[in-house]
Formats: C-alpha cells, sequence, structure tokens
C-alpha cells in the first residue's frame, strides 16, 4: 500500500468511480420504468454476475459470509432502495441519504463489535442527525412540497442500514480471511441475491406485471447493463484497486462527491427540485461525512 500521494491514473480511476457510482441513481429510476422493483434487483446482479463468474473464481471465505453478505447488501440494500425509488424518493436524494450508512455502520459497530465511536464520528452523527431533522420537516409542514414521500425517506435509511449491515460482514469476512479476493467476493455474493429477487417477484409483484419486462424499451436494457457492468463491475474494480494501493483515509474523501454528482444528475437528467429545508439538510449531511473521514471511525478497544 502506497503513502505517497495518487498517481495522476488513480486520481482519474478516483473520479471515473465518483461520476459511475453518482450517475447510477439516475439510471435506476429510468430502468423503474418498465421493470418493478424486484425484478430490476434480479436483473441487476443477473448482468453482474453472469459474465464475471465465468472468469472469476470463488473467493476463499467461509460461504455463510457470502451468502450474507449478499442478502444484506444484495436484496436489503438494493431491493430496498429501488421500492423507495418508486414509491416516493429522488434520484438526487437518494444519493445524499443511502450515505447515511457510515452513521449506521459505526451504531452497529458499537452494539456488535463493541467499537467506540472516536470524537470527529460523534460529532459527524450530531450534523446528521440535525440534517435528517431537516429532510423530516417536510413530511411535517404541509406548506412544503418535498418531491419525495414519508414511506420513500423511510425506507431509502433501511437501505443504509442494510448497507452499513453489509459493512459489518465484510468486517468480520476480513478477520476470517484477510487474503480474500475482494472483487470475487462481490461478484459471487451478488449471484446470491439473484434467486431470492426472482422468488419475491413472483410472490408479490401482481401477475399483470410479472412479465412486463419483456416489452421494456431499450433505455431501460442500457440502465440494467449500467448498473451491472458499469457501476458494479468497473466501479468496484477500480475503488478496490486504489484501496489496495493506498490508504483509506487517502481513497475515501472522494465518496463526498457521489451524492454531488447524485443531485446534480438528478435534477439536470430527471428535472428532480430540492426544497430549501431538503438543502440544508444536504449540507448537514455532506458536513457531517466530511467531519467522519477528516478524521476517524473509532478509538482503540480499551
Amino acid at each position: 500500500m502506497s503513502a505517497e500521494r495518487l498517481s495522476g491514473r488513480d486520481l482519474a480511476a478516483a473520479l471515473v468511480v465518483v461520476v459511475v457510482w453518482g450517475v447510477n441513481f439516475v439510471a435506476m429510476k429510468f430502468a423503474l420504468h418498465d421493470f418493478s422493483p424486484l425484478q430490476l434487483g434480479a436483473a441487476r446482479f443477473a448482468f453482474a454476475f453472469l459474465p464475471l463468474a465465468l472468469f472469476v473464481k470463488p473467493p476463499r471465505v467461509p460461504w455463510k459470509w457470502v451468502v450474507l453478505y449478499g442478502l444484506f447488501q444484495g436484496v436489503g440494500q438494493f431491493g430496498i432502495l429501488f421500492i423507495a425509488l418508486k414509491v416516493g424518493m429522488t434520484a438526487a436524494l437518494a444519493s445524499v441519504l443511502l450515505q447515511t450508512q457510515v452513521f449506521f455502520t459505526a451504531l452497529f459497530g458499537f452494539v456488535l463489535l463493541r467499537e467506540r465511536a472516536s470524537r470527529p464520528l460523534q460529532a459527524g452523527m450530531a450534523l446528521a442527525a440535525l440534517g435528517l431533522a431537516c429532510f423530516g420537516y417536510n413530511y411535517v409542514n404541509p406548506g412544503a412540497a418535498s418531491g419525495t414521500t414519508l414511506a420513500g425517506f423511510a425506507l431509502t435509511l433501511c437501505a443504509a442500514a442494510m448497507w452499513a449491515a453489509s459493512n459489518i460482514v465484510a468486517r468480520q469476512v476480513q478477520k476470517v480471511s484477510s487474503d480474500y479476493a475482494p472483487m470475487a467476493f462481490v461478484v459471487w455474493s451478488g449471484g446470491v441475491a439473484v434467486l431470492p429477487f426472482i422468488g419475491l417477484s413472483w410472490a408479490f409483484d401482481a401477475p399483470a406485471v410479472r412479465w412486463q419486462w419483456l416489452q421494456a424499451g431499450w433505455t431501460s436494457w442500457l440502465s440494467i447493463a449500467y448498473l451491472g457492468w458499469v457501476a458494479t463491475v468497473v466501479g468496484y474494480s477500480l475503488w478496490t484497486g486504489l484501496l489496495k494501493r493506498h490508504p483509506a483515509n487517502r481513497v475515501s474523501p472522494f465518496g463526498l462527491g457521489v451524492p454531488i454528482v447524485g443531485l446534480s444528475a438528478g435534477m439536470l437528467v430527471l428535472g428532480e427540485v430540492v426544497t430549501p429545508w431538503q438543502w440544508a439538510g444536504v449540507a448537514l449531511l455532506v458536513s457531517a461525512l466530511a467531519c467522519v473521514m477528516g478524521g476517524g471511525l473509532f478509538k482503540a478497544r480499551p
């Protein structure tokens, strides 16, 4: 792992990841025009799994961790997020709210792993709480047209919590198999999510929409290809490579660019509107993330 500054090539890779993951949310909205949320989950992970599984060997970790990660990160995070985007969440704000996974991870780490929060993390969590209160004000003030629903807001936070749960699983994997290949782990855990999504779609999607994906337009299929191949394969490959070559505290600040790109893409491409109270929430959440990334997540165990 290098302690030097990022090379021009690595800086370009980091910026590509920021743009790819930021635009990711707009692609989800396009795909949901023709796919139900559960169908979209099955298609996304099928696209990500099928080509790479032919070339990437299964990770050298106990399979229980692969299954748990696939259920939390695949079915949990993305399944709930797709439902949130369908029932009342904008792509712009989803890109910001999903970053609360940092604070859910800290909460789960404290409860399950007895990790103590650092001072910067405590300050960040306080700022994040204020930010969420600003978002919540739109639902208690009848005069504030938010462009989202309370259900969409709550489900997006649940998706962030599922992401945090998958982070805890990834931490445990690192403890038991420190030399595992992260990309192989992502690919094969993604394969775990395909069958549950298909089963859930068959059980809960109305009969009228079960086969609507057969009539999906080219924009929806292109969006799914983007979600599966570009956002997952390209994005995670570049990000993993950066984390292998540089310390996490040098790479992770680039994550602040994802909600900025997501906000811009949602407003410019989809014409989404952000209310003044939501802008206040965005500013507080981004400040909270900057506070955490500039400090540290956890103290050493006593």
